[in-house]
């Protein structure tokens, strides 16, 4: 702005070029610079300066626009709109030649130049003007355009880091046990953490393998990066390949615009695989050149994307058995085994259960805004560390759940412990009913039996998705297919 300030002085009259950005989705004029005679530059970021955009002026604009006037004059105040009076006393007594700017046939602002007195410019001066209106344009939408991607850039951050803050809420980052049951599984951690090669989690549902993949990606020095996590067996298989690879518009009935993959996401960072036995034989041949030369295509596209991601898979299954059954590529289980992960189960690890106790009590407490913290007696502690817990700790943490909803604040009780969880109950319902009722009978009775205990509650802590460890919207289909309604019918005893 100086600069052409300058520049222009020598061929027009001016002591004053004020730069303006038009919104005509907000009805606003932004002002965005000002420069003076005397010297003075006023860059307008702190203090926005927003004027609006009335009748009067917006009528001024689409008249110019709709004649392609660029340059217009006015000598005399009488012919500037009212509002531009109001919003800049000092044009009163000035004569004005305003500039529109224009990027693709679209106004996005303006140049308004002023002199003091009247008639002091002529058709000369606007036929010089039409020549510098286009780069100025350029100018201010390129500007614009990176101080709106800094501004987004910024908020981006803020959400990625509110999600991080989330998703350590929710999955738990606190490794407890660190000092005891897991204390070799940390050793192994910090060994690997800094480094870049995959890490394959081992161990049974529920042991907590996302818990050790944060702990893994919070030691590492991606850190700072995006932590993305896959639950490979909730992806439908038809949309698995979109999900981490993206797909381009038009690749599928459906693919409306260009979608970026997780892998795309996660670049700089780590992606988690949970359940990496689910990836199908198309997905596991674009995992491994992903592992191998970090390249992969997005579905229907040809263009080949890298990606800078460390890669965390985790599976309860056999892998080496699915490979030996032709279910699992072989080079891909050789290129994840580099540094498997054991996590023994919680059965295995029974010093461990007080301390969890204590932080899930604590924790649901507080998500259930309880007044004070319940306790538990040490008698019902010892029965808990007595449990096999076949659903280890996420069973755990449903127990805790569910006795704390039912204890209403007082001391917490498990008078269900080892009848009422998943796995017992449903064995022993097969046992005793498998010859009198069918599969979808003995389903739909536990389903029955769960929302009863839940007052019909689904979703959300507590809910019965939550109990019996699926999702609510799976619950729901399936609730629909076995003909169970959430009615009033289901509700807690008093």
């Amino acid at each position: 702005m100086r600069n052409v300030f300058d520049y222009l002085t020598d061929f027009i009259p001016m002591d004053t070029m004020g730069l303006h950005r038009i919104d005509l989705e907000r009805m606003e004029i932004n002002a965005v610079a000002e420069v003076a005679r005397d010297g003075v530059v006023k860059m307008i970021q702190d203090e926005v300066m927003i004027f609006p955009v009335d009748d009067e002026l917006l009528a001024l604009i689409k008249e110019s626009h709709a004649r392609n006037v660029m340059v217009s004059i006015h000598n005399h105040p009488e012919t500037l709109p009212k509002s531009a009076i109001r919003c800049f006393p000092h044009l009163a007594s000035r004569s004005v030649i305003t500039v529109s700017l224009r990027i693709q046939n679209e106004v996005i602002g303006g140049l308004v130049l002023s002199a003091e007195g009247y008639d002091r410019y002529t058709e000369q001066h606007a036929a010089l003007l039409e020549l510098v209106k286009e780069p100025i344009a350029l100018a201010m939408s390129n500007a614009w355009r990176f101080q709106e991607m800094a501004r987004l850039k910024d908020l981006l951050v803020e959400d990625n880091r509110a999600l991080a803050t989330d998703l350590e809420r929710v999955s738990g980052t606190q490794v407890i046990g660190a000092d005891t049951g897991l204390s070799q599984v940390m050793e192994m951690i910090q060994s690997v953490a800094p480094m870049s090669n995959p890490v394959l989690l081992l161990g049974e549902t529920g042991t907590g393998k996302e818990v050790i993949a944060n702990a893994i990606q919070l030691l590492s020095l991606r850190h700072n990066g995006p932590m993305v996590r896959v639950q490979c067996g909730a992806i439908p298989e038809t949309l698995l390949d979109s999900e981490l690879f993206g797909h381009e518009k038009g690749a599928f009935t459906g693919a409306i615009e260009r979608k970026r993959g997780r892998f795309e996401r996660a670049n700089g960072g780590t992606i988690f695989l949970d359940e990496i036995g689910e990836l199908t034989p198309d997905a596991q041949v674009k995992l491994l050149r992903v592992l191998q030369e970090k390249q992969f295509e997005r579905v229907g596209g040809n263009q080949t994307l890298t990606a800078d991601v460390r890669v965390i898979v985790a599976t309860h299954r056999d892998l080496a058995q699915m490979v030996r059954e032709g279910r699992f590529r072989e080079d891909l289980w050789y290129r994840l085994n580099v540094f498997p992960i054991q996590i023994p189960p919680l059965r295995f690890r029974r010093q461990d259960i007080p301390l969890l106790i204590r932080y899930f009590v604590e924790r649901k407490a507080r998500e259930m805004n309880l007044e004070k913290i319940p306790k538990i007696s040490p008698e019902n502690i010892e029965r808990l560390k007595a449990y096999d817990w076949p659903g280890n700790v996420r069973e755990l943490q449903n127990v805790i759940e569910r006795s704390l909803i039912l204890s209403r604040g007082g001391i917490l009780s498990f008078p269900t412990l080892g009848t009422s969880t998943r796995p017992q109950t449903s064995a022993r319902m097969f046992a005793q009913s498998s010859k009198s009722k069918t599969l979808n009978e003995v389903t739909a009775e536990h389903i029955r039996q769960t929302l009863a205990e839940t007052g019909g509650r689904i979703a959300g802590p507590g809910g019965a998705a939550r109990i019996l460890a699926i999702h609510p919207s799976t619950l729901r289909s399936r609730m629909g297919k076995l003909g169970i309604e959430q009615s009033r019918s289901f509700k807690m005893k008093e």
